[in-house]
């Protein structure tokens, strides 16, 4: 493992878990975003069978792309690491998948093109409920911070702090409904036709388990955003 390429992620981390630290009468807690690039920190996007199921009936293909990975014995899951996550007070209200994306694909048989839309560096929002994400489409168009997801917190977000440098966080949202403008997206991106495109706001598009931990990667994971 190079030490040295952790050493800036851990700096950064140390100063916002040592604030966590102090008394709450001490200090005015601020709103800190801190790194998570050096932990084994992911979120795991696991479509629901319905829409795997009407991705099947339409020919699409989802694909990881940029940082995402498939997961390992589990058919329609990805995984995409958390790249920072944003606190406010004692609660956490955002957080980020810089570089991750996920990549649709569906095959038109009446044209012979294969027509792309992809989701890229993901924007969690714990206040509204919303996942954000930056939209490329295959003509060369990029809709940036898109709402793409409606969510609910299945379960409640557990996070915990221990001086000096320990961080772990757990969180399950569910019932992930595209937005009316990642609706259109998509009908755009993939060549939808009508029967295809009045099914987009009734599928529930599955679940999503984050796990933030206090282990290392081997190596860090880059911040950079994700571009086609």
């Amino acid at each position: 493992m190079n030490k040295n390429r952790l050493l800036p992620s851990l700096r950064s981390l140390i100063l916002p878990l040592s604030l966590a630290a102090t008394p709450l009468t001490a200090l005015a807690w601020p709103t800190l975003t801190i790194p998570t690039n050096a932990l084994q920190a992911d979120a795991v996007q696991a479509f629901s069978e319905e829409s795997l199921g009407a991705f099947e009936l339409a020919e699409i293909k989802v694909k990881p792309a940029g940082q995402s990975s498939a997961v390992p014995g589990l058919v329609g899951a990805f995984a995409l690491p958390v790249t920072s996550i944003t606190i406010d007070g004692l609660k956490v209200v955002g957080g980020k998948s810089n570089g991750a994306a996920l990549r649709f694909e569906r095959y038109d048989w009446e044209t012979g093109a294969t027509e792309i839309a992809t989701l890229g560096n993901f924007r969690i929002d714990f206040k509204s409920h919303v996942i954000h994400a930056d939209v490329f489409l295959q003509s060369g168009e990029r809709r940036a911070d898109l709402p793409v997801f409606n969510f609910k917190e299945q379960t409640a977000l557990a996070i915990r702090y221990k001086f000096p440098l320990s961080i772990t966080a757990h969180q399950v949202l569910d019932q992930l409904f595209l937005t009316l403008p990642a609706q259109q997206a998509f009908i755009e991106g993939l060549k939808l036709n009508e029967v295809l495109a009045a099914t987009l706001e009734a599928i529930n598009f599955g679940e999503i388990r984050i796990n933030v931990g206090v282990k290392l990667r081997t190596q860090a994971i880059s911040t950079k955003p994700y571009r086609p």
